[in-house]
């Protein structure tokens, strides 16, 4: 049974968008590249965009079972991962380029799942995609996406089989991102004289 809904608009920026049950400031390690969903962590997913830049229509469902499935000629196939619930909100996050930004809009109440006697409780989402135009692009391509979260126990993803170009995107992706955090970690190392130090005294 549908227990919570909220309909909105995001404004999209490069990359898609993160939702789950985490906070999170910079990209994720990994890109779902051939999939419209891949995991971020254990409690948030990372979700892909036929749109660059422009309006995404969306919907979130809260429910309490797992919901019917939608009518296939109105989405593309559904994909659906197990998500870790620490009962907390769900959150929405776009990606931009060096930027993380909070996306729920205001007037939009947080919405939460059903109360678990689980501390650490496990959630299913299923994700439906639809865009009147797939060529991706900057501006409104009718796309719409419907998100359907309920309680159940973590069980195998479902989404379509990549191909070899998606295997090196991803491969590619992962790399340039963990060159990224090298360069970033780079411990600079400072050589003092005992002169140098009889200056600080």
């Amino acid at each position: 049974m549908l227990v919570h809904e909220s309909v909105f608009t995001a404004d999209l920026g490069e990359d898609g968008y993160i939702l789950g049950f985490a906070e999170h400031d910079g990209y994720p390690a990994e890109m779902p590249y051939g999939w419209r969903c891949g995991p971020v962590d254990n409690s948030s997913a990372v979700i892909l965009t036929t749109t660059d830049t422009g309006p995404l229509q969306m919907t979130v469902q809260v429910h309490d079972s797992e919901p019917d499935p939608q009518a296939a000629d109105q989405w593309e196939p559904a994909e659906e991962m197990s998500l870790l619930s620490h009962g907390g909100p769900i959150h929405l996050e776009l990606l931009d380029p060096g930027n993380v930004s909070e996306a729920w809009p205001e007037d939009e109440p947080a919405l939460h799942m059903p109360a678990s006697p689980d501390a650490d409780q496990r959630v299913r989402m299923r994700l439906y995609c639809h865009a009147d135009d797939y060529e991706p692009g900057i501006g409104d391509r009718g796309e719409r996406h419907l998100i359907q979260l309920w309680p159940a126990p973590a069980t195998d993803p479902v989404h379509p089989p990549i191909s070899d170009e998606d295997q090196r995107a991803r491969a590619e992706y992962a790399t340039a991102m963990a060159r990224q955090a090298e360069q970033e970690g780079v411990d600079y190392t400072v050589h003092l004289t005992g002169d140098d130090l009889d200056a600080w005294h």
